[in-house]
């Protein structure tokens, strides 16, 4: 009997992606473990294994395939001595209660294959009332608010009465009231037409699903989550001093510290001398976690992702700087696992290399803070009671008000400060 091969969920949180690559072709013969795709999460691109074994009947849906929803059928795998022919024909039907992720093109040929559980006109009455909606496929959605019309008023031919794209050629349009509920899904369109009319010059570009992460979580952490923003002055001449000491005792190792590697020892070990930064905001409670996972910015082509260095509070720095190396060639080539990126008690994002002096940093949801650090310049300094010229960097801290107060916010930066002005403090 043949098997169908659903969109995995590759993380715990993933809903939907993109189908990025075929590694197998119909004909193929597959085993377990085999590679059968690559695909795209918001956040990396994964490789998908085989997990019986058989031979590749009927692929039913195409490469570069976005917004494929987890659970949804891509493929069809013919067993052995099976008739890969019948395999793929019997395969046809069973994709179909979940097509929201088909293509557009094969959207339009479903209807023939899905007609024969239950004729079209007895499914209809019962799709609207059974869950209080109109059942249709995103495809069917964008047609009717494009033409106008009700989808209340359409006979659908899919499974239990799903309206698809061929029930809408020739249905009339609704009564203008209609489209109005869709408006908020059309609101990017003013944008684009405001360009076009002004005669600028532009480029459409879609956005990718890491990107469409990006603007959703932020715009959450923005909207939801009261920011209080801290920002101290840090001299640096202590830290550089020890940091080019220690990479001439580690260079005979191949590790090369950087200051970046010594900034997230220091927020690990400063979240575990004031723990009451240290923690998540849950509803009617608070997480407070016993060890210091730092989730550290890494911008990648198409967006940002944020690797963690777990139990950075008790690493060494050559362990923290190899693991931050991994990490992040990993994640510019999109091959992180979701442990790798997902969780995290606090974020550290370091613009010092772009010559950025001091920024504020919008919180990585659900965590409690995150370190923004400036960089590192020359200035007039007041060192033992006296001004001379230092080295001195900005660090602003953005805290999550509703789990963290000022007070210890204040207490967390000024702990900060100290382990990087005294940075032997954070070696011991």
């Amino acid at each position: 009997m043949s098997k169908t091969i659903q969109m995995p969920a590759l993380s715990p949180t993933m809903e939907e992606g993109t189908l990025a690559k075929w590694l197998v072709k119909e004909g193929d013969k597959v085993s377990s473990g085999d590679l059968l795709a690559e695909i795209e999460t918001d956040k990396a691109t994964m490789e998908f294994e085989a997990v019986d074994e058989g031979t590749v009947a009927k692929i039913l849906v195409s490469e570069g395939a976005e917004g494929v929803k987890v659970g949804t059928v891509i493929a069809i795998i013919a067993e052995e001595g099976e008739d890969v022919a019948a395999a793929a024909a019997s395969g046809g039907a069973a994709p179909a209660p979940k097509a929201d992720a088909v293509p557009a093109k094969a959207e339009a040929a479903a209807p023939a294959a899905k007609a024969d559980p239950v004729p079209a006109k007895a499914a209809a009455p019962a799709a609207a009332p059974a869950e209080g909606r109109v059942k249709a496929s995103p495809l069917a959605r964008r047609l009717a608010e494009a033409k106008g019309v009700d989808l209340a008023a359409v006979a659908g031919s899919g499974p239990n009465g799903r309206i698809v794209k061929a029930d809408l050629d020739g249905a009339a349009a609704a009564p203008a009231a209609a489209p109005a509920a869709a408006a908020p899904a059309a609101a990017p369109a003013p944008v684009a037409a405001a360009a076009q009319d002004f005669g600028i010059p532009h480029e459409v570009i879609k956005l990718n699903g890491m990107r469409k992460t990006i603007a959703r979580r932020l715009t959450e952490s923005k909207q939801q989550v009261p920011h209080i923003y801290l920002t101290v002055d840090i001299q640096l001449d202590k830290l550089l001093k020890l940091r080019g000491e220690l990479n001439a005792g580690l260079s005979g190792r191949g590790v090369k510290l950087s200051v970046n590697d010594l900034l997230i020892k220091a927020l690990g070990v400063a979240l575990m001398q004031v723990p009451e930064c240290n923690v998540q905001f849950a509803g009617d409670q608070m997480l407070q976690f016993k060890r210091a996972d730092i989730s550290v910015a890494v911008s990648i082509p198409g967006g940002l992702i944020t690797p963690i260095v777990t139990g950075a509070d008790i690493k060494g720095v050559a362990a923290i700087s190899n693991e931050m190396k991994d990490l992040a060639d990993r994640a510019k080539a999109g091959k992180l696992q979701p442990s790798e990126y997902q969780g995290g008690t606090a974020s550290l994002s370091n613009m010092g290399m772009f010559g950025i002096k001091q920024f504020e940093a919008v919180i990585n949801p659900p965590q409690g803070m995150i370190m923004a650090i400036g960089a590192g310049e020359k200035r007039p300094f007041v060192v033992d009671d006296s001004l001379q010229i230092a080295t001195v960097m900005s660090a602003t801290g953005s805290f999550d008000h509703r789990a963290i107060d000022g007070a210890d916010g204040a207490r967390l930066m000024k702990a900060f400060r100290e382990l990087i002005e005294n940075p032997l403090g954070m070696l011991a």
